[in-house]
């Protein structure tokens, strides 16, 4: 059983989770947002087995050093976007400074590839690369839940006009291998309310299903 609290961090409400299974303890966080005071404070208490990071935007790793410091816990990353976390030219914080200014982390302890399966908190997720928004996105099933970063959204879709992004491959990912799951499976996308696949291969006006 997986338990989801969302957490809607910074100046682009980019959605943090926090996951828990049986052991009410211990969590993973995915993608520590900017200004993410909230999230820290839940976490005071808990053992953070990992920080799960579906790509190194920075409005998605804004928070990774602060939860780090806290609770001295590994980071995972895909390769393709190893070093955005020290570069925030790559990240993107130096193109909106205004927004908080630069914005870099340390090198994630471990790397993230297609076909992965993590075992954390009591779960087994499953990693699939799914380029398009950045070269290096991944997405992480868990069960029937799903965590797309910015891949999918409800009737959306991540932008492919920043560093590394291609339209071609957005649309792949998510034909050939998110629209391939069951269509009951659970959405949770870095920006704005969760959805489900079934509905957006309905309801998606960027990628329908054929």
């Amino acid at each position: 059983m997986l338990r989801v609290e969302t957490f809607n961090l910074g100046p682009l409400q980019t959605n943090a989770y926090l996951l828990r299974g049986e052991d009410d303890l211990k969590a993973v966080v995915i993608d520590p947002g900017m200004n993410p005071a909230a999230l820290l404070r839940r976490v005071e208490h808990l053992h953070i087995e990992a920080v799960l990071l579906t790509h190194a935007h920075f409005d998605h790793i804004g928070g990774v050093e602060a939860l780090r410091k806290l609770k001295g816990c590994p980071v995972y990353v895909h390769d393709l976007e190893a070093g955005w976390l020290e570069d925030a030219k790559l990240n993107g914080s130096a193109k909106w400074a205004e927004l908080g200014g630069p914005i870099t982390a340390s090198p994630a302890e471990f790397a993230l590839a297609e076909g992965q399966t993590l075992s954390l908190i009591g779960n087994e997720f499953n990693v699939l690369h799914t380029p398009g928004h950045s070269p290096g996105s991944v997405s992480f099933l868990c069960g029937k839940d799903l965590f797309a970063g910015d891949v999918l959204f409800r009737e959306g879709v991540g932008r492919t006009d920043l560093y590394g992004g291609r339209q071609g491959d957005l649309v792949d990912s998510i034909r050939l291998k998110l629209y391939k799951l069951p269509d009951d499976t659970v959405v949770y996308p870095g920006h704005g309310p969760r959805t489900k696949i079934g509905y957006e291969k309905i309801n998606n006006p960027f990628v329908p299903a054929s």
